[in-house]
């Protein structure tokens, strides 16, 4: 699938709709840990509670479009948009400069919490794919949700895991300017069904005002790696998150991915999936 421009283009993009809302794009589960490179995150996080069986097949374009979900994997009355739609979701609540001054390990912390932004503006949130990679959108009133499967195969996701995990405490709560407004920035951990080899939870709430009207922007964002791919979502928008929806597409998209490495048609029915 083509990407969108990166990020030189896309302020042109940022036309305000509904206040504030141009696009909403792209959560933890306590368990064990099971050999998930964990390096000082917190088990919590990123660890998973059973061991995924090894791929017997590479992730193709074709495999990972495959490995997509549909309407019918997620709860509700999300509806599935046009991909050249999708590809193009931003929203301008996103775009800003962190103010480094708030931080005490000034530089360090500022740069996580500017990645994490710039990240779900871009929706590479475990950094660019090494490999094929396929995205898909819905919406649900005023909500989107953005779905990606891709593969890292020459980077690490786990690396993106452990940087996810340690978010809430880096990047607890931080202000952003952008053309003289500035916005509140509030990061927490949220909690995932134990999926997949590792995973990781966030909620970014972002609020102040943007084109002269106060507004609130809440996202639910969650990231599963299987094997060297990973499925990443992120749902929400101007009416609040969308956690429940996000742990469901969590649990049964990384079902799907899992079926298709092991080389079998994931399930026409997925609400049976265990």
């Amino acid at each position: 699938m083509t990407r969108r421009p990166y990020r030189l283009v896309r302020v042109l993009s940022c036309a305000l709709a509904a206040g504030t809302l141009l696009t909403t794009a792209a959560c933890s589960d306590d368990g064990d840990e099971d050999g998930s490179r964990i390096s000082g995150v917190a088990a919590s996080q990123v660890a998973g509670e059973r061991q995924t069986p090894s791929p017997t097949t590479t992730l193709t374009a074709d495999r990972a479009r495959t490995a997509l979900i549909t309407e019918a994997d997620i709860e509700d009355d999300w509806t599935q948009v046009k991909d050249t739609e999708a590809e193009n979701w931003h929203d301008s609540l996103l775009i800003g400069t962190v103010d480094v001054s708030a931080f005490l390990t000034a530089k360090a912390q500022a740069a996580d919490c500017q990645r994490l932004l710039d990240s779900l503006f871009d929706d590479d949130l475990l950094g660019r794919p090494s490999g094929p990679s396929e995205l898909r959108g819905f919406e649900q009133g005023d909500s989107r949700m953005l779905y990606q499967v891709a593969s890292y195969e020459r980077t690490d996701p786990q690396d993106s895991l452990n940087w996810m995990a340690n978010l809430p405490e880096k990047c607890d709560q931080f202000t952003v300017t952008d053309d003289g407004e500035q916005r509140t920035v509030q990061v927490v951990e949220t909690s995932l069904p134990g999926v997949g080899d590792a995973r990781a939870g966030l909620r970014v709430t972002v609020r102040g005002r943007t084109g002269g009207t106060e507004a609130t922007l809440t996202l639910d964002v969650a990231a599963v790696r299987v094997g060297d791919d990973a499925i990443t979502v992120t749902a929400g928008g101007l009416a609040g998150g969308e956690s429940d929806s996000v742990e469901q597409a969590a649990r049964l998209g990384t079902q799907r991915l899992e079926d298709v490495l092991a080389g079998k048609t994931p399930s026409p029915n997925p609400g049976e999936v265990e």
